[in-house]
């Protein structure tokens, strides 16, 4: 139920979606987790729950700006992936980069299906609630300390492997988990393999390209039917600064993971779940 827009009229909720929006393209691809972000604060701030459905619709807004970002990455994995099926050299570093993605979409893909199938009251479920997404920031932010003291670094995004996106992949699925932060664990699992901080960044955006879109697409409908009468256009203002703010974003966290290593994203899930519980228990 999307407890935030049955409780305001039209103009406040198209400011609330704006700020949703906006708080979805600050946490969407810093490992920090946008779904435990657009779950907890509006509860706190007295707006409701959004909803599943609302959440992975405003990620589309993400969609867009990592599709216009990398689109020339992404232009080179069709382009690659085209010649290494016409001369069956599939050593094409973009033609093994587009297999990682499709290989690491692959877990997240069919489990996420599971869940839409067979369990109706996920969104309900206690996964959902604060004291959960606190308890996993807190473990979040520890495997991460460790996943940066630990690895080589490298690995680059064109020495990936099949087997390399398929380990990522492995990590996104316990994006399912709100507080987990889809490119916390895909970072996560990349450092732990043994990547470049910089190019396990990149990785981790073009992997969630499938993923976010896929999921935001099945929710649209669901999405609009739960905002009624206030129509489509508070969910317009949520996409589209969830847009702008992620390419913001995107550019900030590459620039930064090229001289920095993840401590300030560690201390923040820290932080952000011990006060989650305090706030909880009070």
């Amino acid at each position: 139920m999307n407890e935030l827009s049955t409780s305001v009229g039209f103009l406040e909720s198209c400011w609330h979606y704006l700020v949703l929006g906006i708080i979805q393209g600050l946490t969407e691809f810093l490992p920090i987790s946008s779904t435990a972000h657009l779950k907890v604060l509006p509860v706190l701030w007295g707006w409701g729950d959004p909803g599943v459905s609302v959440i992975a619709t405003i990620q589309l807004g993400s969609i867009i700006a990592v599709i216009l970002y990398f689109y020339s990455d992404i232009r080179e994995i069709f382009l690659g992936i085209g010649r290494a099926a016409n001369n069956g050299n599939w050593q094409d570093p973009y033609a093994r980069l587009g297999i990682a993605i499709f290989l690491g979409t692959l877990p997240i893909f069919f489990l996420g299906l599971l869940i839409k199938l067979f369990w109706s009251s996920y969104e309900a479920s206690p996964f959902r609630s604060i004291p959960s997404i606190a308890i996993v920031s807190i473990v979040m932010a520890l495997l991460l300390a460790i996943a940066e003291k630990s690895g080589h670094r490298t690995k680059s995004l064109k020495d990936v492997k099949g087997r390399d996106g398929f380990i990522v992949g492995l990590g996104q699925v316990f994006a399912l988990i709100p507080g987990v932060s889809r490119s916390g664990s895909t970072l996560t699992a990349s450092l732990f393999n043994g990547w470049r901080r910089e190019d396990a960044a990149r990785f981790s955006f073009l992997l969630g390209i499938p993923a976010i879109a896929i999921a935001g697409l099945v929710e649209f409908a669901n999405a609009l039917k739960v905002m009624g009468e206030l129509g489509f256009i508070p969910l317009l203002f949520g996409i589209t600064s969830a847009g702008v703010i992620s390419w913001i974003a995107i550019d900030w966290l590459l620039k930064y993971l090229q001289q920095n290593k993840t401590w300030v994203f560690v201390v923040y899930r820290l932080f952000f779940g011990i006060l989650l519980l305090i706030s909880w228990s009070h």
